[in-house]
């Protein structure tokens, strides 16, 4: 027998949330002035009780395109956090209201990777819990890390429970897209400063391997598109918006993001036969003619990752990397000397200290058997995503498909050099279309079933 849900009217529901947001705010001292966020925050939680599609867009929207608020300090830093994190959140309570509601909470989508991703959060908190115990790390720390890391995953789930058409997948992507583009535009006019360059609003400083990061990712979807394009006129648009995103990917001067794309082409020669030799003559154009047309501050950077400054043995030959290069190296040192303190769960999140290196970050913090439960998501997505490319008939799910897997190849080689699978403005829109990819097989096949059963209906 189904369990009976109270119906609660729209007005408490409302009135609870808007409640709790104050609470919140007074809790962590967010400044007066950022009220604005919350009148932002009731109204998105109003729009995701009444569509959740409208809300999931905004969010799509907001993960490139909002500002930084502060939310107060840590024992180590400032914590700043962006709008859409606040607007994940109430989308979440949103939409659980109106299922709440509707009776609907029994429906929810069954996923191959709810359970590693269960699993591997629950390791996140039980090491940091028992780290705290022992008086290492700060409790305010491991807070926003964690619900940093549950924010990643809460999109996934959203995004698979309320995916029902291809038409609606499409419409995400295509505003995935747009707001690409927009960013793109944002980056052009910052290129005369000869400064790094960042998505906006991002805190003094900026991010640029982070933007390089996401622009990998939008890339290697915007390749696929061009790929798998039906016409030669949407095939050059296509064409046309990648080398607009390729010169500000270029002008980050983001050496980890440069060669993620190496592995990134490489990944769509591998696995698509359409366009193989394009890709291959692309790339060896690439290599001999663009070097020589490249601004000079492009050149110098590239070459101050062998700048001798640092010098390690390999195979019995000396080689030199620069400061940057040698402590992505050291970080490995490191790691192995924490993870052999604590073995099988780590110093807990956030692990204690900066490491740009996505493994050795995951394995400090949560030892050999968070490690063991971080590739096994990453295994199972890859696998899953790859199914659905080879499975599918339909172009849309093939383009995105082929480009989250070339974007996804991308990061792996990245997160040798960079923490990128805690990034925000990287893994927002990651696991987004991670969901969507693993979702729209289902998806499609129930829409062909309907089809199916409409037509014998009229028969």
């Amino acid at each position: 027998m189904p369990l009976a849900y109270p119906k609660i009217p729209l007005q408490i529901l409302i009135f609870l949330f808007v409640s709790t947001l104050i609470f919140v705010f007074l809790l962590f001292g967010f400044p007066i002035q950022n009220t604005i966020v919350l009148f932002l925050a009731t109204v998105v939680f109003v729009i995701a009780f009444l569509n959740t599609n409208i809300a999931l867009i905004i969010i799509i929207i907001s993960m490139l395109l909002s500002p930084e608020i502060q939310a107060g300090r840590v024992a180590t830093r400032t914590v700043n956090l962006r709008v859409e994190d606040i607007f994940i959140f109430v989308v979440f309570f949103g939409w659980l209201a109106r299922m709440a509601i509707r009776k609907e909470l029994g429906l929810l989508r069954k996923n191959p990777l709810n359970a590693p991703i269960i699993i591997y959060f629950t390791i996140c908190v039980v090491s940091t819990l028992l780290a705290l115990l022992e008086g290492k790390g700060f409790p305010k720390d491991a807070f926003f890390y964690l619900l940093k890391y549950f924010e990643y995953y809460l999109i996934f789930f959203m995004v698979t429970n309320n995916l029902h058409s291809v038409f609606q997948a499409k419409v995400f992507v295509y505003t995935m897209l747009i707001t690409c583009f927009i960013v793109c535009a944002i980056a052009w006019t910052q290129i005369p400063t000869g400064q790094r360059l960042s998505a906006p609003f991002e805190s003094e400083g900026g991010e640029p391997n982070t933007f390089a990061g996401y622009l990998n990712l939008m890339m290697a979807l915007i390749i696929a598109f061009a790929i798998y394009a039906k016409t030669l006129k949407m095939r050059l648009v296509w064409i046309g918006f990648f080398f607009f995103a390729f010169v500000p990917f270029l002008y980050t001067l983001s050496r980890e993001g440069w060669i993620s794309f190496i592995p990134l082409l490489f990944a769509f020669i591998v696995l698509n036969k359409r366009a193989r030799a394009v890709l291959i003559l692309f790339s060896l154009t690439s290599f001999v003619f663009l070097p020589p047309l490249l601004p000079k501050h492009i050149h110098k950077r590239a070459q101050d990752t062998f700048a001798k400054e640092k010098s390690y043995k390999l195979f019995g030959r000396k080689i030199y990397v620069s400061e940057s290069t040698a402590d992505r190296i050291e970080a490995w040192k490191k790691a192995m000397v924490k993870i052999r303190r604590k073995p099988i769960l780590g110093r807990g999140v956030p692990g204690g200290s900066v490491i740009d290196n996505q493994y050795t970050r995951v394995l400090t913090e949560t030892g050999l058997v968070g490690f063991t439960s971080f590739m096994w998501i990453i295994i199972l997505l890859f696998r899953f995503a790859l199914r659905t490319y080879r499975q599918t008939e339909d172009d849309f799910i093939k383009a995105i498909s082929l480009g989250f897997l070339g974007g996804f190849v991308a990061l792996l080689f990245q997160g040798l050099g960079a923490a990128v699978f805690i990034l925000i403005r990287i893994m927002e829109p990651f696991w987004f279309l991670a969901a969507l990819v693993l979702t729209l097989p289902e998806v499609k096949a129930e829409e062909r079933m309907q089809l199916l059963n409409n037509t014998e209906y009229v028969r």
